[in-house]
């Protein structure tokens, strides 16, 4: 079954086309904030080398309320070098908001986040962001979309995916370029409608599948991830396995779920939400949070291997040791 009161979401993109500026704008307007608090730029970027850079390195969770819906929403890196913190995140996640800047279209880290994306099965909403650039050519950035859509043999349910125009900047969106609505309400609106809820097993065992880790220096290594099965509680003993034949026993010290942008401390959560989890000091990315008597491990987390690898080795090459005696050359 599917909880319907959930969205679980990642935005996606390549770096520089506005995606931080955007989940600025969602987080304004759906009231996380005070009207008289004093808010700095590029929130989720908190960070100081992220800040220092103007790049989104770690992903990051937090959540909206909007018409009774919680949307909890996954802030990705949009550089290569960090994909593999895009991949885990995919994990949790049921559907993305793929942000394309208005004039570039698609760049190659749209072309990687987007091949992961439709290989999870995921729905896609791709978001032509900075519409209200000048020189902006959405029919461009829309047929280019469509075509690598083709090129990564998506399924025509994923071919067929809705088109967001929006402004960031300016808190705008509309389902066509010349005409956006005063906030970012097609946007919402086009997540509800566009992403499925979880799929949860809600009578079967515990099951968490831990896809980012955190550290706090009172609470220790905190796991994070969705629940997938069953419901977990604070101070329950659970069972945390790598696979079917390594598990260990630990005790759920602490249980927080994301409430706009920040922990809250929660006795229970049920399956299909997002929720971060304290006491277990071992834990790992990939491992499942299970059942202490009928837990079973969920699929382990697979990252793509690295385009380029690197060995550093002694020296083997038949001069090693030998002294050589400097050579010259004559220009001429």
């Amino acid at each position: 079954m599917r909880r319907r009161d959930i969205r679980n979401i990642a935005i996606v993109t390549h770096v520089d086309h506005g995606k931080t500026t955007l989940v600025d704008a969602m987080l304004k307007q759906a009231k996380v904030f005070r009207d008289n608090q004093v808010v700095q730029e590029r929130i989720m970027d908190s960070n100081d080398l992220e800040r220092e850079r103007g790049i989104t390195i770690l992903s990051k969770n937090t959540s909206i309320s909007y018409k009774d819906m919680k949307i909890n929403i996954i802030d990705t890196p949009g550089h290569s070098d960090f994909g593999g913190e895009v991949e885990r995140v995919l994990n949790v996640v049921e559907g993305v908001l793929l942000v394309v800047d208005s004039v570039e279209g698609p760049m190659p880290q749209t072309r990687f986040v987007l091949k992961k994306a439709l290989e999870f099965g995921h729905a896609v909403v791709v978001v032509v962001n900075k519409i209200d650039r000048p020189s902006a050519r959405p029919d461009f950035v829309i047929n280019s979309t469509f075509e690598l859509f083709i090129e990564l043999n998506a399924s025509d349910e994923q071919c067929d995916f809705q088109v967001i125009y929006a402004s960031g900047i300016k808190g705008q969106a509309g389902l066509s370029p010349d005409n956006l609505a005063e906030d970012l309400g097609p946007l919402f609106e086009s997540i509800i409608r566009c992403i499925p809820g979880p799929h949860i097993d809600k009578d079967g065992a515990l099951q968490m599948l831990v896809t980012n880790i955190e550290y706090d220096e009172h609470k220790g290594r905190i796991a994070i991830g969705r629940l997938h099965a069953g419901v977990l509680r604070r101070g329950v003993d659970v069972r945390v396995c790598t696979t079917e034949e390594t598990c260990r026993f630990a005790r759920v010290s602490e249980l927080f779920v994301y409430d706009k942008f920040i922990r809250v401390a929660a006795e229970a959560v049920e399956a299909g939400d997002i929720c971060a989890v304290c006491g277990i000091d071992d834990i790992q990315i990939g491992e499942t949070i299970a059942d202490k008597i009928t837990g079973k491990p969920l699929p382990a987390i697979r990252v793509e291997e690295p385009t380029v690898k690197m060995a550093f080795s002694i020296n083997t090459s038949p001069f090693v040791g030998r002294e050589f005696r400097k050579s010259g050359f004559v220009v001429i």
